[in-house]
């Protein structure tokens, strides 16, 4: 439903100028529109407002088309902190680089639209959305793409219509269109989808875990290995459901997408825009078709990628020192001589069915496995697959190692326990490139990989999980190559997954009413190719998938081809993956220990003492970290050593079984007649890495610290004479008698 709110003139330094406010009640919401109001310098603009959240988006673009053969866009997302009521953390009070939501959204923008842009457009873009207020119930990722698509689509820059995005969840066994923040913490789906009229452009999606509290049973006093009991189960979509999902926000989408047509089209400034020609040197792509096609079908062929870019070059060069080509710049020969080898490919792959490598259009790279391949590391795994190779490292750590993250819409930061990180050096694809912070590409592969394989670790799993992807080669697919290291790197460190993750990148090559969708695609045919579908599950179902289209669009009917033919695919990467999974030795002896267990609540704060003392002298006495749940009187102590666990549970639990006016040793021996300064010749009960129990009597023990013994060689039953040098909450420290 459309409505014109308001119509009215506003006075600009003297200057009449109409400011158009429309109202659109689309998909669940009701979103507002402001032209012409703010930003008039720039191509296109727009204020959108839903909710209390307010969005400015804009679009700016040089005069000058560039002169190299891409597409010259950037988009920003940026979230002011004054949008929440907040200041900026940290040193510097301003907003500085962008945070990784912030990039991984600006990703989701940038992917929605570019490929609505002409082909032949080079002029360098930029499209910039920032948040202005922040509403905490309201989808800033679906209001920002909305806002930006209106912007775009207000410009001189030809655009067919205007995009439109939803997020599809599901809470109770329903789909939801567009739920809002609050109604997503209960979906066990996000589905994030983004098209025009009838055509998807891209997809997110990720399974999300049941919201219910797991009950979780530590059967192991200290664990060596943890073992638990969940009454988890893994969430997974079934191709059919997914579909399903994709139908509601098709139909959502063509909705929006008209609304917009419908109240905007009026509004859009006329285009002056050159478009470059596809082919902007016809003779030169005469001559290497007469000429050299057939060398260039063979250098397609060869096997190894940089044999292939190694043999394209020598052609290249060769065409250059012809006498007939020596008006020709060798950047016009490189540009004709790419779209030659493109309509190769694609004619070789839709007419003969064959692909550059030789494989069938469903046939998977041969793939090796090799697990725990670093020794001190916690769970490794080297995934090759093809010349795609990464070594995913899996790294356990306690409730401090967790990452914080600020996010506008949240009032308190987040703990994030589960990461993954990606990294793609300039070696893996054979360049000497310097090693910089991850860009854009790194944070989007690893987030696709967490969202891929967070389904399938236990949600009451006590370690805080990292796992850091280095892709040492690749030639397609890395973050898929991500995800199987990944799901088998846990395993590697012990960690009961639920099930085995993997991941496949499928790709379409459509041309004049034919297709061919190609299964576990190469560097060559992403490149050159139509799309790029990556799907991630177990052998159950999917649990995220993420795809680019360079078409304009995509018919329902392909997408569910290459839907079932990834399952294939997954499944037969899932077999070979079970397979190294039972050749696996856990690295126990690296691995953290851990002991969690339960203390009366109100006696939380005897244990961490005034101002943090007391649990700073028993990290350091122990050398442990603690972790404490105030409400449930959750203590969680990891370590390296179990002796250093279980001494430092002994010396916890001293403390809050201690009652007024007496103090009880361990196993609640009475010490009350114990003084400083007494002196016992004591007998070594015990030895620990940290120190020495002395027997000093009836039965009462004292601990002698490493520090003060260094020099002696202990053994257990040797007497010592010792004196107490501190009576503490329960627990004796001695000295050596000198």
């Amino acid at each position: 439903m459309l409505n014109i709110l308001k119509n009215f003139t506003n006075l600009l330094s003297g200057k009449k100028g109409k400011i158009m406010q429309y109202s659109i009640e689309i998909n669940k919401n009701t979103e507002i529109f402001d032209i012409d109001k703010v930003a008039k310098q720039a191509a296109g603009a727009v204020l959108m407002r839903q909710g209390k959240s307010v969005v400015l988006a804009t679009v700016a673009r040089d005069e000058k088309q560039d002169e190299e053969d891409f597409l010259p866009l950037t988009v920003q997302y940026i979230e002011k902190a004054y949008a929440a009521g907040k200041i900026p953390g940290g040193y510097v009070k301003r907003e500085t680089k962008p945070s990784d939501a912030e990039t991984l959204t600006a990703r989701i923008i940038d992917r929605s639209l570019r490929p609505l842009f002409p082909k032949g457009y080079a002029y360098p873009t930029q499209i910039v959305v920032m948040v202005l207020s922040a509403d905490p119930k309201v989808d800033l990722q679906v209001m920002s793409l909305n806002a930006a698509s209106v912007a775009l689509y207000l410009s001189d820059i030809p655009m067919k219509a205007p995009v439109c995005g939803v997020r599809i969840g599901k809470i109770d066994g329903n789909f939801i269109l567009n739920p809002n923040n609050e109604e997503l913490q209960n979906s066990t789906l996000d589905l994030y989808v983004a098209g025009v009229k009838d055509e998807l452009l891209m997809i997110e999606m990720r399974a999300l875990p049941d919201q219910k509290e797991n009950e979780i049973f530590i059967e192991a006093p200290y664990a060596d290995v943890l073992t638990q009991t969940t009454s988890q189960n893994m969430n997974e979509l079934s191709e059919d459901e997914i579909l399903e999902a994709l139908n509601l926000a098709q139909k959502a989408i063509l909705n929006g997408s008209n609304a917009y047509e419908e109240a905007f089209s009026k509004h859009k400034k006329n285009s002056q825009i050159e478009l470059k020609n596809e082919i902007e040197h016809p003779e030169i792509l005469a001559f290497i078709e007469n000429n050299f096609q057939k060398q260039i079908k063979e250098a397609i062929n060869q096997m190894a990628k940089s044999e292939r870019a190694s043999e394209l070059n020598k052609i290249a060069k060769e065409i250059l020192n012809l006498e007939i080509t020596k008006d020709w710049s060798e950047e016009s020969v490189l540009n004709t001589l790419a779209k030659v080898k493109r309509k190769l490919i694609r004619e070789q792959i839709l007419n003969e069915g064959k692909r550059a490598d030789g494989r069938s259009l469903n046939e998977v790279r041969p793939i090796s496995i090799e697990t725990n391949i670093l020794p001190n590391a916690h769970g490794s795994c080297l995934f090759t697959r093809g010349q795609t190779q990464a070594l995913v490292v899996a790294t356990l750590g306690g409730e401090n190692d967790s990452q914080m993250i600020d996010l506008l819409t949240e009032k308190n930061p987040i703990s994030e326990r589960f990461m993954v990180n990606y990294n793609f050096p300039g070696f893996s694809v054979g360049e000497a490139s310097p090693i910089k912070a991850p860009g854009r590409r790194e944070l989007g592969h690893g987030n696709l990989a967490k969202r891929a394989l967070y389904p399938s670790v236990d949600e009451n799993y006590p370690y805080v999980i990292r796992l850091v992807s280095e892709i040492l080669e690749s030639n397609g697919s890395s973050s898929m190559a991500t995800v199987c290291g990944g799901s088998l790197a846990l395993k590697a460190a012990g960690v009961p997954s639920l099930k085995l993750v993997a991941g496949v990148a499928m790709g379409l090559i459509f041309e004049d009413n034919k297709y061919a969708v190609l299964t576990d695609i190469m560097g060559l045919e992403d490149h050159d190719g139509d799309m790029d579908f990556k799907v991630a599950g177990s052998k159950d179902g999917v649990t995220a998938l993420q795809m680019d289209i360079k078409l304009g669009g995509i018919d329902q009917e392909i997408l569910k081809q290459a839907l079932y033919q990834a399952k294939e695919g997954r499944i037969h990467i899932l077999n070979i993956m079970e397979e190294a999974a039972k050749e696996i030795i856990v690295n126990e002896e690296v691995l953290p220990k851990l002991e969690l267990f339960s203390v009366d609540p109100s006696k939380i704060v005897d244990i961490i003492g005034q101002a943090g003392k007391t649990i700073k002298e028993i990290v350091e006495k122990f050398g442990v970290s603690i972790d404490l749940d105030r409400e449930k009187g959750e203590v969680k102590i990891a370590g390296s050593q179990n002796e250093q666990i279980k001494a430092a549970k002994d010396y916890i639990i001293n403390i809050t079984s201690s009652q007024k006016g007496t103090k009880k040793g361990p196993k609640d021996k009475d010490i009350s007649g114990f003084e400083l300064g007494q002196e016992f010749q004591g007998i070594v009960k015990k030895i620990a890495p940290f120190g020495a129990f002395v027997e000093l009597k009836n039965g009462v023990d004292g601990l002698l610290h490493s520090s003060k013994s260094k020099h002696l060689n202990l053994s257990e039953n040797q007497s010592l004479k010792v004196k107490i040098s501190e009576i503490k909450n329960g627990k004796i420290s001695v000295d050596l008698c000198e």
